[in-house]
């Protein structure tokens, strides 16, 4: 289990039998006690915005500091925002700051803005730190500003204007991108647009002229309600400013190119669909999912699907698709399977790895074995233990060499892969997993294989 509240004096989150609790400490009696007679937590709640909590009766984890235990609702996954598409992370932060207006009007402010605060949950974003909320007191500043603009808009700038592929930064800055390194990233047009300049490249002078200084008895930095929601209105409208610019990527069009005929691809999701259908499992995992084709199949059917790539693209149209639907068992991921994501921040336990947020059920990993085998020089004895690592059940489909995918991935490097045949995927697959079913595709070379975990 991740340790990601510990930094937090209010209270920590804990597990005892398989459940997660979240221990409220005495210091934040007042604060959490304000969230509930002022009517903030009922009405985040019932819109979807804060996760639901029940307050219980156990023996607290640490008596001395403890106030109340609450068992919070249960989050399925736990994804963090070097995972997400631009989309996704620009409504977490759109979800934030509605959730900060709402906390002002009800007398409260956030106290953090940090994007790990946000999950996704029923295809939409929710706020799961319950403990982040404390009284508002007129002319303080909002003193989450800094992080929000750290964990959100800096990320977001630099994902619009120049590379989506710098949202990866949010995996080595823990805190959210540095301003500065935000502001010397950005083109020199982002200086002329008012939001960026006011709260990326002039917050970032402003930090450095003021970083010994605090607002205790600075008159100066005071700053109003009327002034604060001001300030979250203009964050609103620089955020909702930012736009994705699509642009075709290697695979976000893949399946507007087939490279195998109707019937293949009818025929493969027919036998994925009946293999579901058959294992009637509670959670899947889709790896290397495109725009979630076959996603789809598990998460129709109610099952609680991560559909999981790497193409920023086609994670972003996956995404867009979920919204557009009001899917709710879905959810898209960026996620480099030659290098998913790791154990991260203090002592490597605040962020888990892949591995560690599982099992699934079921992994899917379908036009995928190619890529890591041929692509990134994977043995397939290493991609069975990979496999093996993340859930019981695979599906998993086998692509021949002479596979035009393959051979486009061939034709810009010297073929060295002698052992790349079907057999030896098998002999490599049977030490970790039983074959349990084999499925050739009409009108194509390609198999899908049915396995189980031996253990």
């Amino acid at each position: 289990m991740q340790e990601s509240s510990f930094r937090d004096p209010s209270g920590f989150v804990f597990e005892r039998d398989g459940t997660l609790y979240r221990q409220i400490n005495n210091v934040y009696r007042g604060n959490y006690e304000l969230l509930l007679s002022s009517g903030l937590y009922k009405e985040l709640a019932d819109k979807g915005l804060l996760v639901s909590h029940r307050e219980v009766v156990i023996a607290p984890e640490n008596e001395a500091l403890a106030y109340k235990i609450i068992k919070p609702d249960k989050i399925p996954f736990i994804s963090y925002p070097y995972e997400w598409c631009f989309s996704q992370l620009r409504d977490a932060a759109m979800a934030t700051l509605y959730i900060q207006k709402t906390a002002l009007s009800r007398g409260m402010t956030l106290k953090d803005a940090s994007a790990y605060n946000i999950q996704y949950f029923n295809g939409k974003p929710i706020f799961i730190d319950t403990l982040s909320f404390e009284k508002y007191q007129e002319g303080y500043p909002w003193v989450a500003y800094r992080q929000f603009c750290q964990h959100f808009l800096a990320p977001l700038a630099l994902m619009s204007l120049k590379d989506i592929r710098l949202s990866q930064l949010l995996g080595v800055y823990i805190d959210g991108i540095p301003l500065n390194l935000a502001s010397k990233l950005l083109p020199l047009s982002s200086w002329l647009r008012m939001g960026l300049l006011t709260n990326i490249h002039l917050h970032s002078k402003m930090q450095k002229k003021y970083s010994d200084k605090s607002f205790k008895g600075n008159k100066s930095a005071a700053v109003s309600k009327k002034g604060l929601l001001a300030i979250i209105i203009g964050l609103e409208d620089v955020v909702q400013s930012l736009r994705y610019i699509r642009g075709k990527t290697e695979w976000n069009e893949y399946y507007h190119d087939i490279h195998y005929g109707c019937e293949s691809f009818n025929a493969k999701k027919r036998i994925v669909g009946e293999l579901l259908a058959g294992l009637k499992p509670n959670s899947v995992w889709d790896l290397g999912a495109n725009e979630g084709v076959f996603s789809r199949l598990a998460s129709n059917c109610g099952i609680h699907t991560i559909s999981m790539d790497n193409d920023p693209a086609t994670v972003e149209s996956n995404y867009l698709m979920v919204k557009r639907n009001n899917e709710t068992c879905m959810l898209p991921l960026l996620m480099d399977m030659s290098n998913p994501s790791s154990f991260r921040g203090w002592a490597n336990s605040e962020r888990c790895s892949l591995a560690a947020r599982g099992p699934a059920n079921i992994v899917m990993a379908l036009a995928i074995q190619h890529h890591l085998v041929i692509g990134n020089n994977i043995p397939f004895k290493k991609l069975a233990e990979f496999m093996a690592s993340l859930g019981y059940w695979l599906i998993i489909e086998y692509i021949p060499k002479d596979d035009p995918q393959v051979q486009r991935l061939l034709a810009s490097r010297k073929d060295i892969f002698d052992e790349y045949s079907q057999t030896y995927f098998e002999q490599s697959f049977s030490q970790l997993y039983e074959i349990r079913g084999k499925y050739g595709l009409p009108g194509s070379q390609r198999v899908i294989y049915l396995m189980v975990r031996k253990s």
